[in-house]
């Protein structure tokens, strides 16, 4: 008994050290994700990063999403469509692909969601203004798909 005691004991620091590790991969809360540093794009409008979801499949297979907050695409002066397509080209060149693993599958497909308030992934807000833009990825670029 004192030997199953013992591997149980293990596989709860490592069930716990896992849980932790899951916990801190994802920001406890969209209000801490979308409050960091600024992430630069071309409009120069003020966008954040709240989450990034791994686990998610799309049509193309593997699909790794990139959700940011952004304020102005629904304010009083909202960003046009044209910049935010150029600010979301540029987040998923110089903000999601060099976040791709290196190992293990590779993703056939990044989305780059823009949104003017915090959603939960997968809800919806009639209120909300959002954006959403997918990418390949071809010889280290993203290439736009038709979402």
């Amino acid at each position: 008994m004192g030997r199953a005691a013992g591997q149980l004991q293990r596989l709860s620091r490592v069930a716990v050290a896992i849980l932790t590790g899951i916990a801190l991969a994802r920001p406890a809360s969209a209000e801490v994700a979308g409050s960091g540093a600024p992430v630069p794009v071309p409009s120069g409008e003020e966008v954040h990063w709240i989450e990034t979801i791994r686990d998610s499949q799309g049509p193309a297979g593997l699909t790794l999403r990139f959700r940011f907050l952004a304020p102005a695409i629904g304010g009083g002066s909202p960003v046009s469509q044209e910049a935010a397509e150029a600010d979301m080209q540029a987040l998923c060149d110089g903000f999601a692909l060099p976040r791709v693993p290196e190992v293990g599958p590779r993703p056939a497909q990044i989305v780059i969601s823009l949104s003017d308030r915090l959603v939960p992934f997968g809800e919806t807000d009639d209120e909300a203004v959002q954006y959403f833009e997918a990418y390949s990825i071809e010889d280290g670029a993203c290439v736009w798909e038709l979402f």
